[in-house]
């Protein structure tokens, strides 16, 4: 809040000076333009959120034709390292996220495999199997699914899903899970047994 303005007036008695004090009001809030102002800054705020939204219905509905992959049958197992499903795009096109059946929502996850392939069981959004089949190489990256992480903390799974080909990150939650998932997965999975 402002300090008012106070101004000073010397009037003159014989014998004496007086001074008169004068305040004048700092100016009243213009409350109509300050809520007009408001209601236009949460209404372009909403008006992006709504675009935003339309914009990944209509990346859903235009990636129809991507099956949706196979779900775990099992609960993680006690070895499952936790960490970050950071989401599946287009291999060779990290920023055309797959949007389709949830594979493009970043989720908290745990990744086991075994030899029949690699599930990943999230939480809050559909978990998923990769067959050892359809597996097409394992390797280390910065990002993947328009995410960027620091040099080589991001295990990117290169994968058949249906007629394409996907690339799916994960980042364990410290060092130690990200070397035990791609030692693991480039262990279980070798480039050999593939070509």
């Amino acid at each position: 809040m402002m300090d008012p303005v106070v101004a000073m007036s010397f009037m003159t008695v014989p014998g004496r000076l007086i001074s008169q004090e004068f305040v004048e009001q700092a100016q009243v809030t213009n409350w109509p333009a300050r809520i007009a102002w408001t209601a236009l800054v949460i209404g372009v705020i909403a008006l992006v959120l709504w675009a935003m939204r339309r914009g990944w219905k209509a990346r859903v509905q235009r990636q129809s034709d991507v099956p949706a992959p196979a779900a775990p049958t099992d609960e993680p197992t006690a070895e499952a390292i936790p960490g970050l499903y950071l989401g599946t795009s287009v291999s060779g096109d990290w920023l055309d996220r797959i949007a389709a059946h949830g594979l493009g929502v970043r989720s908290r996850a745990s990744v086991d495999w075994s030899e029949s392939g690699i599930a990943m069981h999230r939480q809050g959004a559909p978990s998923l199997v990769i067959p050892a089949a359809d597996i097409l190489g394992v390797r280390a990256d910065s990002g993947v699914a328009a995410t960027v992480r620091s040099k080589d903390s991001v295990v990117v799974i290169t994968w058949q899903l249906g007629e394409r080909v996907v690339d799916t990150g994960f980042r364990a939650d410290d060092s130690s899970g990200h070397r035990t998932v791609l030692d693991g997965l480039m262990g279980t999975f070798p480039r050999e047994a593939r070509a």
